[in-house]
C-alpha cells in the first residue's frame, strides 16, 4: 500500500527523519509511536501531501484514496448525520448528478454505481457511527453550531470513519473521546476493512488494534511485528543485547590497549603491539544506549488528615437552582482511596469533580443534605481546559513565584524539577512550551500546595506512553486520595482501586472491573444498533444475575488481596524498624536480657510475615483466577 524509501525530514533547520525507510503491506493495521516532538504527525502529513520532504520519496498504490481527520472542526447549520453522509464524495457527486441527468444511460450508469457502493445504507452505517461515538439519534438531527469543538471533533472522526478510504490516516483518535467511545473506536478499527495507519499514545488502542508498530527513533523508522506490548519486549531484548555487545566490545578495547600500552616500545612485540593498534582502529563503536531519561512525575508527600477527606450525605449539585445534574450523593473519600470515574460524556463526571474540588456549591435547602470536608484539606485539580489559561507570555518559573511568592526560589526549581521542567525549560516562556510541557507545569502548580487529594481530569492526552509510564509511578507513590476521569484504559486499570459510576443523575460504586464495564458498555451499544431474540429473554434476568454474584466475588477478593497486601506491609515496617534498633550501637550499652526480647519478637515477627506473604499470594492467585 504504501512504502517510504530514503525519506529525510527537517523542520526549522532541526532534523526529524535522515534517510528512513519502511514499507506498509495493503490491509495492515500499524501503530506509529515515538516521544512527543519525534515527528509522527510530521510524517503523517508528508503522507498526505501536505508537506514536502528534503529527500527521498513515498510511492502510493496507484488509485488509493487516503483519508485523515479534518484538523479544523466542522461547523455550520448542517445537521451531525448530513455532514458524515458528505465525507463519502463520490456518493454525494452521484446523487447530485441523479437529480439532473437526462440520458437514460447515464442514469443507469449512475444508480448501478450507487448500488455498487451501497448508497442506500449510507445512512444507517453514517448513524451507527455517529451512535458509536456518543450521539444519539436526537443529537445526529441537530446542526453542527449547537455542539462544542469537542464534539465537532468527534463529528469529524466519524467523517474519517465513514469515507472507508484504502488508507486511513488517524492521529490521536482518542484525544476527544470518553472512555465509552474509545471502547467503540478499539472494535471498529479492529474490524476496519482497509490499511490503518494510527499515530497514538494509548497503549491499550495500540495493543487492541494493531499488527504492526513503527517506531520513530534516532532519526529512523523501525518496524516491529504485533502489538505495544510485543514492540516493548522486543525493543527491550535488542537494547539489552545492544548494551551486552558495546560491554564486550569495551572490554576488548581496553585489553587490546593495555597491550599495546605495556610492550609498544619492546623489539621483540612491536610488531604484535601494531597489529592490536590496527584491531583497535578496524572497531567499529556500537552507540551507546539512548534510555531517553528526564521523564519523571514526583508528587509531593501531602500531610496526613483525619477522615474522611471528604463525605457526602445525600448531596445535590447542578448550575442551575432546582436543576440538578446530580442528586442523591452518598459518598465518602479517604487518604489512600484510587478512585476512577466511568460513564459517558455528558452524565457528570466534571460536574462532580468540580464539586469536590470545592470548585462548584451544592445545593442548598432542607433535605438536600450536606458536604463534609477534613480540616485544612487541600485539592489539587488537573484539568485539560487550565493548560489553555495558562499565562503564554510569563515562565514556568514565573506561574509558580505568583502560587509561592514566599517560597524561595530554589525550592520552587526543585518542584518543576519534580515534572521534568528542568534547567532552561523553567525559563522560556509557556507560549514556546510543547503540549506535553504545559501539562508538566499545570502538575507542578496543581501540586504546589501539598495537596491531600488529586483529582485528575483527563490528564495524559498531551503526554507520550514514556510520560504516562512515569505519571501512573507517580500516582502509585502518592499517598493521599485521588479521583481519575480518563479515556485511558491502561491508567485506570494499574492506578485505581476502585471505581464510581456516573449515570442516571447519580453516582454509585460499580462493582466490577473495568473488563466488566466494557462487556456492558459494548453490550449496551449492540442492544441499541439491533433488536434481540424474544426467545432469550427468560434468561436474561438469570445471566445478569450470574455477572452480578461474580463481580461481586471478583470484589470481594480484590479487597482480600488490599487487606493482605496491607498486612505485608505492616510487618516489614515493624521488622525493619526492630532492625534499625538491633543495628545501632548504643542498644548494646544495656542488658543483654532486652536485646534477646528484641530478637525473640522479631523472630517472631518474621513468622508472621511468611504467613502474610503466602496468604497475600494465595489471595493474588485467587483473584488472578476468577
Amino acid at each position: 500500500m504504501l512504502r517510504i524509501d530514503d525519506l529525510t525530514l527537517r523542520v526549522g533547520g532541526r532534523p526529524l527523519l535522515e534517510h528512513a525507510s519502511v514499507q506498509i503491506p495493503a490491509g495492515h493495521k500499524v501503530g506509529l509511536v515515538g516521544r512527543n516532538g519525534c515527528g509522527k504527525t510530521t510524517l503523517l502529513r508528508v503522507i498526505l501531501g501536505a508537506l514536502e520532504p528534503e529527500g527521498g520519496r513515498l510511492r502510493l498504490r496507484r488509485g488509493a484514496r487516503i483519508g485523515t481527520v479534518a484538523q479544523e472542526a466542522p461547523d455550520g447549520p448542517t445537521s451531525l448525520l448530513d455532514s458524515v453522509l458528505a465525507a463519502d464524495v463520490e456518493r454525494t457527486r452521484l446523487l447530485a448528478e441523479a437529480e439532473s441527468a437526462r440520458e437514460p444511460a447515464r442514469i443507469s450508469e449512475i444508480h448501478l454505481r450507487l448500488a455498487d457502493i451501497e448508497a442506500q445504507s449510507a445512512p444507517a452505517r453514517a448513524a451507527t457511527i455517529l451512535a458509536g461515538l456518543g450521539f444519539d439519534t436526537a443529537a445526529q438531527a441537530r446542526p453542527l453550531s449547537s455542539f462544542s469543538g469537542g464534539w465537532r471533533m468527534r463529528v469529524a472522526l466519524a467523517a474519517a470513519l465513514f469515507a472507508a478510504p484504502d488508507l486511513l490516516l488517524l492521529d490521536e483518535p482518542s484525544n476527544y473521546l470518553d472512555l465509552e467511545g474509545v471502547l467503540w473506536l478499539e472494535g471498529f478499527l479492529r474490524a476496519y476493512p482497509h490499511t490503518l495507519m494510527v499515530a497514538s499514545h494509548d497503549r491499550n488502542l495500540l495493543n487492541t488494534v494493531v499488527d504492526t508498530i513503527i517506531h520513530v527513533e534516532a532519526l529512523k523508522l523501525t518496524a516491529y511485528t504485533g502489538g505495544f506490548d510485543a514492540f516493548e519486549a522486543t525493543r527491550r531484548a535488542r537494547i539489552e543485547q545492544r548494551v551486552a555487545a558495546r560491554a564486550r566490545q569495551e572490554t576488548q578495547r581496553r585489553h587490546m590497549q593495555a597491550f599495546v600500552d605495556r610492550f609498544r616500545y619492546k623489539a621483540s612485540k612491536a610488531r604484535q603491539a601494531q597489529s592490536r593498534l590496527k584491531a583497535i582502529a578496524r572497531l567499529a563503536p556500537i552507540a551507546a544506549v539512548d534510555d531517553e531519561a528526564g521523564t519523571e512525575f514526583r508528587f509531593p508527600s501531602p500531610k496526613s488528615l483525619p477522615p474522611p477527606l471528604i463525605a457526602l450525605d445525600r448531596v445535590a449539585v447542578g448550575y442551575a437552582p432546582g436543576q440538578p445534574v446530580l442528586r442523591g450523593l452518598d459518598l465518602r473519600l479517604d487518604m489512600g482511596d484510587r478512585v476512577a470515574l466511568l460513564g459517558a460524556n455528558g452524565n457528570g463526571k466534571s460536574t462532580f469533580a468540580k464539586l469536590l474540588a470545592g470548585r462548584l456549591a451544592p445545593e442548598g435547602g432542607p433535605g438536600c443534605g450536606q458536604v463534609t470536608r477534613a480540616p485544612k484539606l487541600e485539592v489539587g485539580y488537573f484539568a485539560q481546559h487550565q493548560i489553555d489559561e495558562l499565562r503564554p507570555d510569563e515562565t514556568a518559573i514565573e506561574h509558580m513565584a505568583r502560587l509561592l511568592p514566599d517560597t524561595p526560589p530554589v525550592r520552587r526549581r526543585a518542584r518543576l524539577a519534580g515534572f521534568g521542567l528542568v534547567q532552561d525549560k523553567a525559563e522560556v516562556a509557556v507560549a514556546k512550551l510543547s503540549g506535553g510541557e504545559k501539562a508538566r507545569l499545570l502538575f507542578a502548580l496543581v501540586c504546589c500546595r501539598e495537596p491531600q487529594l488529586l483529582i485528575l481530569d483527563e490528564p495524559t492526552n498531551h503526554l507520550d506512553i514514556d510520560a504516562r509510564e512515569a505519571l501512573i509511578r507517580a500516582v502509585m507513590d502518592y499517598e493521599g486520595g485521588l479521583i481519575l476521569i480518563t479515556h485511558d484504559r491502561h491508567l485506570v486499570t494499574t492506578c485505581a482501586d476502585r471505581l464510581w459510576l456516573v449515570a442516571d443523575g447519580g453516582v454509585r460504586p460499580f462493582e466490577g472491573d473495568v473488563d466488566d464495564y466494557r462487556r456492558m458498555v459494548l453490550d449496551d451499544k449492540a442492544g441499541r444498533a439491533a433488536s434481540r431474540p424474544a426467545a432469550p429473554r427468560t434468561s436474561r434476568k438469570d445471566v445478569r444475575r450470574a455477572a452480578a454474584e461474580a463481580r461481586a466475588a471478583r470484589a470481594e477478593q480484590r479487597r482480600a488481596a488490599r487487606r493482605a497486601e496491607a498486612e505485608v506491609a505492616r510487618l516489614e515496617a515493624e521488622i525493619a524498624g526492630l532492625d534499625a534498633i538491633l543495628a545501632a550501637p548504643q542498644s548494646y550499652d544495656g542488658s543483654t536480657r532486652a536485646l534477646a526480647d528484641l530478637a525473640k519478637r522479631r523472630g517472631g515477627l518474621a513468622k508472621r510475615l511468611a504467613k502474610a506473604e503466602a496468604a497475600w499470594l494465595a489471595a493474588q492467585e485467587n483473584l488472578e483466577e476468577a
